[in-house]
């Protein structure tokens, strides 16, 4: 059954302030046929052509790669987020979460895949000129031409403005680039480039290279810990001549371009965290209940129940994020065929905030479930002959990949702040009104008999600690709030608990509504969600609130905290041995 959508715009970081309309937030049970019909697609490509092939493209067969997107092409997984005029099929953002999410665990074909839909088409797709869109696009969507994109140099990683390489006008207009980029995903057989680089030395603009032009090189191939079986190169430039028509978008704008690139690499990169998570679940519940010791298979043992359960959580917890996010997305967007590039563009810089917590999350979430994937499959988890080794190497690098987690973390708050002082949000306001409200004597209000009433009222709560925690930071260090990292992370920590514990929450209130056969067990993993979120605020409030103030001032606030987040707790022990069943029962992921 598909539960109804109301295509509703939230303003993003809203959902601190206020409370979500249950209707408005998109959830994986409210696919469409549609939807369905392209993440079958996605999963038969995966498992016939890509994992049937995986240890082969572990070798670095280049020209294997090529053939898999070629094929990718093919079946337009390249294409989702391109019109069809330049040879997409223009899908809307759920179906790229659902594209993403099945490929994200093919690993170094993953990556390849990423760097192409995501890095290379997405800028050309948003800031290209109409010269630019015909002449590359469609032979990146058919797979025809693979990219890279060149940002990052050995200089200037997560300060990406501070790179180095120098773009000289001629005097016909036409620039010569000179510079060495690192850590380039496809750059041993990319065919086309997206390079940054600072016109006279200052202004950092985008440009759109081949690899045929003269003075085009990559480096030697690195030896990574993980995705081995992706192409990672330095890409060097030697007095390349770009014609001036190959300056992607306006010089001294490459900011605008990269940004935007990276707020929706984050969206999918979480979407594809997603997908792995699904998993690794899968490989622990299938091996626990073939894996026996003391006679019985080890998915009877309470330990191991407990890390199958806080499995199922959190991909429950990733998914639902996802999936809300890309509502968000559509909704801004509307009927996404009716939409031009500046649209595309404003909906990507609106929901920045939410995509860096898919980023941060996903990424974290999936490195407990490997850690715990390798940790069930004991020694054999530490050797080749099991994927969970590779899995656990090449997930690694997602809390580096498109700006490490601190700087993400950063971002977040640096993002929400900004929006409150400008009046887009009503963050001041809130402040004070908290303020208030934790010296007067008010009672938490009476629960309701609504499913999930009792993790409601926590969310609120968790939404206070959160909107006081940022407020007190703001009165604390006023123009100095940026230097104060420690501080800063707490509340973002705060902030993406609260993100991802109303997900949860709204939809397992929409499980519920429609009577779906998983609908308890969707409640079951969002109260266990919430209340070790709860747990997790209040570590991180208490931490954040010690830091900023002391005597009478921190004994108050310490208070305010203790009453705010006064939470019934539930028997998340019993829970997630319910959870670990189920998923052992159906060998993966259970909703």
């Amino acid at each position: 059954m598909t539960i109804p959508f109301t295509s509703t715009v939230q303003k993003s970081g809203a959902w601190l302030f206020e409370d979500t309309p249950l209707e408005t937030s998109f959830t994986p049970e409210r696919m469409t046929e549609e939807h369905r019909l392209i993440d079958q697609t996605a999963r038969e490509f995966v498992t016939n052509e890509v994992m049937a092939n995986i240890e082969q493209l572990e070798t670095k067969d280049w020209d294997l790669t090529r053939q898999l997107l070629r094929r990718a092409g093919e079946l337009g997984l390249l294409g989702t987020d391109v019109p069809d005029v330049y040879g997409g099929v223009q899908l809307d953002k759920a179906s790229s979460a659902i594209i993403a999410g099945r490929l994200g665990p093919t690993g170094s074909f993953s990556a390849a895949f990423g760097a192409q839909t995501g890095l290379v088409v997405m800028p050309i797709r948003m800031f290209g000129t109409e010269e630019q869109k015909q002449r590359y696009l469609p032979k990146l969507v058919s797979g025809e031409s693979v990219g890279a994109y060149c940002l990052s140099e050995s200089g200037s990683g997560s300060d990406a403005l501070g790179a180095k390489t120098c773009a000289v006008r001629q005097d016909d207009g036409s620039y010569v680039l000179n510079g060495e980029k690192m850590w380039i995903t496809n750059g041993g057989f990319a065919d086309a480039f997206i390079v940054f680089a600072k016109v006279d030395g200052e202004q950092f603009s985008a440009f759109i290279i081949e690899r045929g032009f003269d003075g085009v090189m990559s480096g030697q191939e690195e030896h990574k810990m993980g995705l081995v079986g992706s192409s990672t190169t330095p890409v060097i430039l030697q007095d390349v001549r770009v014609p001036a028509k190959n300056l992607l978008g306006e010089v001294g704008r490459g900011h605008k371009v990269a940004f935007n690139v990276l707020n929706y690499g984050r969206f999918k990169l979480g979407a594809s965290t997603m997908g792995s998570c699904k998993l690794a679940l899968g490989e622990s519940a299938r091996y626990s209940a073939e894996r026996h010791q003391f006679g019985q298979p080890i998915a009877n043992f309470g330990a191991i129940k407990h890390k199958i359960g806080e499995m199922v959580t959190r991909t429950y917890a990733i998914e639902s994020m996802v999936f809300r996010t890309a509502g968000l997305l559509d909704a801004m967007l509307g009927e996404y065929k009716s939409i031009d590039d500046a649209a595309l563009v404003a909906a990507l810089e609106e929901y920045a905030i939410e995509s860096s917590i898919l980023k941060v999350t996903g990424s974290e979430y999936l490195h407990y479930i490997l850690d715990e994937n390798v940790q069930i499959h004991g020694g054999n988890g530490f050797v080749k002959d099991y994927p969970a080794e590779r899995h656990y190497r090449d997930s690694r690098v997602n809390r580096i990949f498109e700006g490490t987690n601190e700087i993400n973390r950063l971002l977040i708050l640096g993002m929400l702040v900004k929006q409150g002082l400008q009046g887009a949000l009503p963050l001041v306001a809130a402040a004070k009104n908290i303020q208030n409200e934790l010296l007067s004597s008010n009672q938490r209000p009476e629960l309701s008999d609504r499913p999930l009433a009792q993790q409601e009222t926590t969310i609120r709560m968790i939404k206070k600690v959160g909107v006081a925690m940022l407020g007190l930071a703001m009165q604390t260090y006023g123009e100095k709030l940026s230097e104060q990292q420690e501080v800063l992370s707490l509340v973002s920590d705060i902030l993406m608990d609260t993100y991802a514990s109303e997900s949860v929450v709204l939809r397992a209130q929409s499980a519920s509504k429609a009577a779906k056969a998983t609908a308890e067990l969707q409640r079951d993993a969002a109260s266990v969600f919430v209340n070790d979120a709860a747990m997790r605020v209040e570590v991180s409030a208490r931490t954040a609130v010690t830091a900023m103030a002391e005597g009478d001032a921190l004994r108050t606030h310490l208070a305010a905290v203790r009453r705010l987040l006064k939470v019934t707790p539930v028997n998340t022990v019993a829970i997630r041995q319910k959870l670990a069943d189920r998923a052992v029962q159906q060998a993966g992921y259970i909703f």
